[in-house]
């Protein structure tokens, strides 16, 4: 589907586009579905259409548009000045159109789910964010995705009573190893490498790798183990490493390590996918 220049087709397909799945199967679509979703987002920018709770489901979708159309095979390049032509469709369009206010209604109908929903994943290209808005007494997984190092589990996300305070942690159950002494996240450093580095295994040279340590670590309560564990470690980041995280190209991967006293190093993959797009949908608050 051709996007049109008009601003009376653009609110048309609008309509219809907003309740399609995010996983287009064609970088044509899936592009499309972005610059309609960037379009609304704008739009609301612009003339407070939606109220807060809607605002942070339309901002998750369209994270999540963005993220399936690099899946896709869009250029990132190319996103970026589709988003600048969507914000320019909507600044041309006034607050008091007609059939913005027919979009309106059709986007707050299409996206209603969302307010109701407690949990939902984020499949990306190999590994998946389970996102859970359920408020708690106890710290529990409100996002996570699992990973490994050798036989032994890590579970990485963000942790905490309530999903719009969840704050990052990992919780790895080593198998025949001590206890380490350090944890760290590595990834791209957007300073020294603003690209995306997508060849090889995925991560750049170690000069322009950025690495956040743990804060502290502790006994892991029950409710943070993974599956099948009886026992591990919770080790706690600081929140710059969600904001480094959350711009990270959702093809990207980012590796947790963890570092022994004989200076051996435990490394666990994981994938930056949605995580943007799922932070999102936490901030709507608990269901």
């Amino acid at each position: 589907m051709k996007i049109a220049p008009s601003p009376r087709i653009v609110s048309r397909t609008l309509a219809a586009i907003v309740a399609l799945t995010l996983a287009a199967g064609t970088a044509t679509a899936a592009g499309d579905v972005y610059y309609e979703r960037a379009f609304v987002r704008a739009a609301q920018d612009k003339c407070r259409l939606f109220e807060p709770r809607l605002t942070q489901a339309l901002e998750a979708a369209t994270l999540q548009a963005r993220g399936a159309a690099l899946r896709a095979g869009r250029p990132a390049v190319e996103l970026a000045a589709t988003a600048e032509r969507a914000k320019a469709r909507a600044e041309a369009t006034p607050c008091n159109d007609a059939e913005l206010n027919q979009v309106k209604t059709r986007v707050r109908h299409a996206f209603a789910g969302w307010s109701r929903a407690a949990r939902i994943n984020f499949p990306g290209d190999k590994a998946i964010w389970s996102a859970d808005r359920f408020e708690s007494a106890h710290d529990g997984w409100r996002l996570f995705q699992d990973g490994a190092t050798g036989a032994s589990p890590v579970r990485f996300g963000l942790t905490g009573k309530a999903p719009q305070e969840a704050r990052p942690a990992a919780v790895v159950s080593f198998v025949g190893k001590p206890r380490p002494y350090a944890a760290r996240i590595v990834m791209r450093d957007a300073a020294r490498s603003p690209r995306p580095w997508l060849g090889a295994d995925g991560l750049p040279p170690d000069a322009a790798r950025r690495a956040v340590f743990a804060a502290g670590s502790d006994l892991a309560p029950r409710d943070l183990l993974g599956s099948g564990a009886r026992a591990g470690e919770v080790w706690r980041f600081p929140d710059s490493a969600v904001e480094a995280l959350a711009t990270l190209d959702p093809r990207e991967p980012f590796l947790i390590e963890f570092l022994f006293r004989d200076d051996s190093v435990a490394t666990a993959r994981f994938e930056a996918g949605d995580f943007a797009a799922a932070r999102a949908f936490l901030a709507m608050g608990p269901v």
